[in-house]
């Protein structure tokens, strides 16, 4: 039997609103970039596309991460709070872990500091997995508690204050986190390859690893994953474990950039995370999504943030225009979703969708690569 592409209907015509739904985050950004540069000649530039990349590394990392979460039918409202606590652990290490007793105060070097901030994430994101996989609490009441506790935490190490003068010494051996966030290699910031990096990573684990099938068939239907032998509770774990990691490393990176690491940091980017992955094409409900369209639905959020300042858009009217991008979002996703399952019209060729879970091998996941 023929394979049929869902841009086109039972009889091969081209179905121009299946391939407008299907390319909706790649439209969308190519007609921010044609809109704002019209607006500013300073826009479609060079040096100012790499700077606006550099910021998309942040909501990109934080975007993967979320949507691990939401392909099992979840979601992880600790993010923000994840990346503000592994930001500000970032600035306590380099500043020397006082050892007490010992006398002696330890400053690790930058690589050593990035694997503890990541096991700092890991940790959070391990809390909440367990909660929700094992004790049954719900992920968003879960993740709400975390997004405060959290946040609460990272206060009372740094009394609400910020740490500053991250660049460390040469002679404790601890210098070396500006250039996470300044420097370029090929002319590429280092922040946007690391998001490129993860991003290869967790589109082979989604469609090349039984995990990235697991996960796509728990998010498709827990239950049925769980009768055909899928470690439910343990893809529930892990991937808020990886959700916790990705905004460690968001934090990390961010914190370069910003050159200090407050405690309020990421405040509200959990809701930016979740944003990143709903114009990107995944369903909230689970299944449905892939690592492609949450990195178009990063530089969505990221360029048309940037458009708005340069243009000189008031900030409250950045947040008008987020929002109605979500919501709009969220409707068009709706809409694919019912013309995929709609019933086959009378002498239509029976196609599979162009997300379809067949090389996934899973009949409940639908995915892409």
């Amino acid at each position: 039997m023929a394979k049929t592409d869902s841009s086109t209907d039972g009889r091969g015509r081209i179905d121009f609103l299946a391939l407008l739904l299907e390319g909706r985050a790649f439209f969308g950004l190519v007609a921010i970039i044609i809109v704002f540069s019209f607006l500013s000649p300073n826009y479609f530039t060079v040096d100012n596309l790499l700077t606006m990349t550099s910021h998309v590394a942040i909501f990109g990392l934080l975007g993967l991460g979320m949507l691990l979460v939401i392909l099992t039918g979840g979601i992880d409202l600790s993010v923000g709070s994840t990346l503000g606590l592994c930001g500000v652990m970032t600035g306590f290490f380099i500043h020397g872990i006082d050892l007490g007793p010992l006398g002696y105060t330890a400053y690790p070097s930058i690589w050593v500091v990035g694997l503890l901030v990541c096991g700092v994430g890991a940790l959070v994101g391990l809390v909440n997995g367990v909660l929700v996989a094992y004790f049954k609490v719900p992920s968003f009441v879960a993740t709400l508690g975390a997004l405060y506790a959290v946040r609460g935490i990272a206060l009372l190490i740094t009394n609400g204050l910020t740490y500053n003068n991250l660049g460390g010494s040469e002679k404790l051996g601890n210098t070396g986190l500006d250039w996470l966030g300044f420097n370029r290699l090929l002319d590429i910031p280092v922040g946007v390859i690391i998001m490129a990096v993860v991003a290869i990573v967790l589109s082979i684990t989604l469609n090349r690893t039984a995990f990235g099938r697991w996960l796509y068939a728990t998010g498709g239907n827990a239950r049925a994953a769980r009768l055909s032998g899928v470690p439910t509770q343990f893809v529930t774990v892990m991937v808020f474990v990886l959700s916790g990691v990705c905004a460690a490393i968001a934090g990390l990176v961010l914190t370069s950039q910003l050159t200090s690491a407050g405690p309020t940091a990421g405040t509200t980017y959990e809701l930016t995370a979740i944003a990143t992955v709903v114009i990107g094409g995944a369903a909230l409900a689970g299944g449905i999504g892939n690592v492609r369209g949450t990195l178009l639905g990063a530089f969505v959020i990221g360029f048309l943030s940037d458009g708005l300042v340069i243009v000189g858009v008031s900030n409250y009217w950045q947040m008008v225009f987020t929002g109605v991008v979500i919501v709009l979002a969220v409707l068009l996703n709706s809409i694919d979703t019912k013309k995929r399952r709609r019933p086959a019209k009378a002498g239509d060729k029976p196609s599979k969708p162009a997300d379809s879970a067949s090389d996934a091998k899973t009949p409940t996941a639908t995915q892409t690569s």
